[in-house]
């Protein structure tokens, strides 16, 4: 029997004398404080909004909501319609009439644009002195279709836009209302933020700061709530034209809601499978009912207490953290798995002695490895707050605070059930389901220093594979083909212009005095059309005059440089209007004369469309609005943002203070060159962080560095694999690095504190390993193939990256367990770090 009475002799009396003497109140204790967490686990929330895709403090995010609150940006939903006939005949229109009337009366839908309700210039030609007159659209009685046809496919603001050039497939944009409530709060929100960063908030700025929080947040959870029963009445609807073609839906809103989607259902389906797969591999290991059901009950009574802390800290779980509950459920296995083992040891190895001393022997006996153990793993999932990424940065202190609560929760939970039960009969040990451990012992021990030298190649091949890592990711591969997302931004993307917004905003010169306005020409007609523009107030007369030739020529130039770039989809700017005026104009070019007219003839909701959301005159600007084609395999975003930025200085002439580049593109690409940086700065805290731990727990540099070492081999491989394989980091895969190495270091620490105290039985290190693979060796298997299991469960979500997370966390495992049972041995055979062996007398 191990000497254990004197330690760690503090918690080993609170164990005796509170948890076991008190066994049915600690029970009664722990429910009612998992009742009080499950009820508040009500407030558990979901977050999958554009902000969980951008850095915390980007100044481009600042930029971009500046832009988008200048011109007005709508939030709106884009349904593609690809019908089985053609698309101009009277059946199909009728059918998109009776479409786009439907989506107009949904609730909170504003308007609908479809090629049914867009002005038509050229069908027939409408001459600039009367585009102020009713503009003909589809649905007109004098328009003439072929002409129409003719107009939607060579159209530069309709092609690629309504229609697809092989005018196959049309789109709808369905707009929501602006939500000035929104807006208002998001503006007060980030000002705080803002300025909390600068940390000069006062008391009463500090109060206001959190009231405007809670009011930002319920509004926010308010409106995904009816953007959620919006976007369900809209696919209501498309089901019901889906037999005459073919629909999908695309834009932001609907992503953000499928994603909500996606993390319920992983959350529900990870949840259980993880549950389920971790039953089977308990009743093949352990053959015993009471080794099944403590163990689960030890993983519910985690998760439903960490959904209640998520709840009660308003912590909102996102795409990157909804594998949180396979993650506590694992973690909490684990430490169960090893106190059950423990327990069987001392059982097997002592049957007479009382069920109380076993218990207590058994948590006292791995109450620091444990603990260690956690704190390592905590230390990985803490290097992720080092990360510029918000989403990413709650994952660590959301998973930090899981598995304190699973440590706490089964050192309490477990301890206390056990001693509700009978002590039963020791189980005989099956050798033949030790034969790994024991294969790895004696493989070990005969080819010691083959396994060092493949460790050191292995390490050279993943160094070479990590060199390779690029952050170059599509959005659009995020998802399985089968997935909607998938299939709607495919068919926007590739026959609707693209699908990833970038704006480019150029601030042109200073305007010339209103003095030097052009005067019209002198004809009698020029003079006849210039008495119209007497009926605009003074606020339009100086406005039209700001559509100068000179800075319409420098719009077309920059319009042509942008529309010519492989990467782009559909530009559109104001030199679209500019090439729909040159033909209204008998292919000439429009002076400022012209310009100023058609200014003024332009209906006002034609004008909305076409100008305002493309020119700030206050400001001086004009806005490029581009969508790039995003499973465009050869897309290098940030070559292309780099190139866009130096040509247009360098080619076009515009100084380099008057261009800015925005949009969901630059702050993406902002997200994903972010990662190489966090990616090494994570490492670099989990390394020294567990080297820190090594030192404390082992008091030995030389054990620490040996600690170290299987572990670096295992987060080399996974990193290598993903470089070879050309996996790009993205936010998912960043976090493996960090997490990996902080799960697997816990076969580390339980080995090498085995192997300690093994080691005083008679100072032999070839004996202490052969013991300490037949005993802690069995744990460590265990729970790497629970864990392992459990992760593979991830391959069932339709999130790309969170299968890859599950696969290359379990392969991770499978590389930290080879070598805490084959390289960390060898090392601790080589290098003697507890002292040379006893000699033989």
């Amino acid at each position: 029997m191990e000497h254990i009475t004197k330690l760690h002799s503090l918690p080993r009396r609170f164990f005796d004398k509170v948890i076991l003497e008190r066994p049915g109140l600690v029970i009664i204790c722990l429910l009612a404080v998992v009742s009080f967490l499950g009820y508040k686990a009500k407030d558990f929330k979901l977050d999958a909004s554009a902000e969980t895709l951008v850095l915390e403090h980007d100044i481009d995010l600042r930029y971009s909501r500046l832009i988008n609150s200048r011109y007005g940006l709508q939030d709106y939903l884009l349904m593609t319609y690809a019908p089985k006939d053609d698309l101009f005949s009277d059946k199909v229109l009728a059918n998109l009439t009776r479409l786009r009337d439907e989506l107009k009366h949904v609730e909170r839908v504003s308007s609908v644009v479809s090629i049914l309700d867009v002005p038509l210039l050229e069908s027939p030609p409408v001459p600039l002195k009367e585009l102020a007159s009713n503009l003909p659209t589809l649905e007109s009685p004098t328009v003439d279709k072929k002409l129409a046809r003719i107009e939607f496919s060579k159209s530069p603001l309709y092609q690629n836009l309504l229609v697809s050039p092989d005018l196959k497939t049309t789109a709808l944009q369905i707009k929501f209302p602006i939500d000035e409530i929104y807006q208002d709060l998001l503006t007060r929100r980030n000002h705080f933020r803002e300025k909390q960063a600068t940390n000069r908030l006062s008391a009463a700025e500090v109060a206001e700061f959190k009231k405007v929080a809670v009011q930002f947040q319920k509004h926010r959870d308010k409106m995904k709530k009816t953007r959620h029963q919006d976007i369900a009445a809209i696919r209501a609807i498309m089901d019901n034209y889906r037999q005459d073609a073919e629909l999908f839906l695309g834009g932001i809103s609907m992503i953000a809601d499928d994603l909500i989607s996606f993390i319920k259902n992983d959350l529900k389906t990870f949840g259980l499978g993880v549950l389920f797969l971790l039953v089977v591999a308990l009743s093949v290991v352990f053959r015993k009912m009471r080794w099944i059901f403590l163990p689960i009950l030890c993983c519910a009574f985690s998760a439903i207490s960490m959904m209640g802390l998520l709840g009660l800290f308003g912590w909102e779980v996102t795409v990157i953290s909804s594998n949180f509950i396979s993650l506590q459920l694992i973690i909490t296995m684990a430490i169960t798995i090893h106190l059950i083992v423990r327990y069987r040891e001392l059982h097997f190895n002592n049957p007479e002695a009382e069920h109380r001393k076993l218990i207590l022997d058994a948590v006292s006996l791995m109450l620091m490895p444990c603990l260690y153990a956690a704190l390592t793993t905590i230390a990985g999932f803490g290097s992720l707050l080092f990360c510029d990424i918000l989403p990413v940065i709650t994952f660590g202190w959301m998973m930090s605070a899981g598995i304190t609560l699973s440590l706490v929760m089964t050192f309490l939970l477990f301890p206390a059930l056990l001693m509700l039960m009978k002590k039963g009969t020791p189980q005989a040990r099956r050798n033949s389901h030790f034969s790994l451990t024991s294969f790895l012992a004696r493989f070990t021990e005969a080819h010691g220093v083959m396994i060092l030298v493949i460790s050191c190649i292995t390490l050279i091949v993943s160094a070479i594979g990590i060199s390779r890592l690029a952050v170059e990711n599509s959005f659009i591969d995020y998802f399985k083909h089968t997935t909607e997302i998938y299939q709607g931004m495919k068919v926007i993307d590739q026959s609707l212009g693209g699908t990833t917004p970038l704006d480019v905003i150029i601030e042109l010169d200073e305007p010339e005095a209103l003095a030097q306005k052009v005067a019209p020409e002198t004809d009698a007609q020029n003079e006849d059309e210039f008495e119209d523009f007497d009926e605009f107030d003074e606020a339009q007369h100086d406005e039209k005059y700001w559509f100068t030739s000179d800075k319409m020529a420098q719009v077309e130039k920059i319009h042509d440089y942008l529309d010519g770039l492989p990467e782009t989809g559909k530009v559109l700017s104001l030199e679209t209007i500019m090439k729909i005026g040159r033909k209204l104009n008998n292919a000439k070019e429009l002076d400022n004369f012209a310009l100023a007219l058609l200014y003024s003839k332009i209906p006002d909701n034609f004008k909305n469309m076409v100008l305002k959301p493309y020119v700030s005159v206050e400001h001086n600007e004009v806005r490029f609005s581009i969508r790039v084609r995003d499973s465009e395999k050869t897309l290098k975003r940030d070559k292309l943002l780099k190139e866009i930025r130096h040509d247009l200085v360098s080619k076009l002439g515009i100084k380099k203070k008057h261009a800015h580049l925005t949009g969901m593109l630059v702050l993406y690409n902002n997200m994903l060159q972010s990662l190489f940086s966090s990616q090494i700065l994570t490492l670099g805290v989990v390394v020294l962080a567990l080297m820190s731990m090594f030192l404390i727990l082992f008091r030995s540099l030389k054990i620490a560095l040996i600690a170290i070492f299987p572990n670096l081999l295992s987060i080399g491989v996974v990193l290598g694999v993903m470089g070879w394989l050309n996996i790009p980091l993205d936010m998912m895969t960043i976090t493996i690095a960090a997490i990996s190495v902080g799960i697997a270091v816990d076969d580390t620490i339980h080995y090498i504190h085995r192997f300690k105290h093994e080691f005083k039985v008679d100072r032999n290190y070839i004996k202490t390993v052969r013991r300490c693979h037949g005993s802690i060796g069995h744990a460590m298997y265990y729970t790497s193939v629970t864990i392992i299991i459990g992760f593979s469960i991830l391959v069932l979500s339709n999130f790309i990256p969170s299968i890859y997370f599950g696969l290359l966390t379990g392969l991770a495992m499978l590389i930290a367990l080879i070598a805490a049972l084959t390289l960390l041995p060898q090392l601790l055979v080589v290098f003697k770090p507890f002292g040379e062996e006893e000699k033989k007398t």
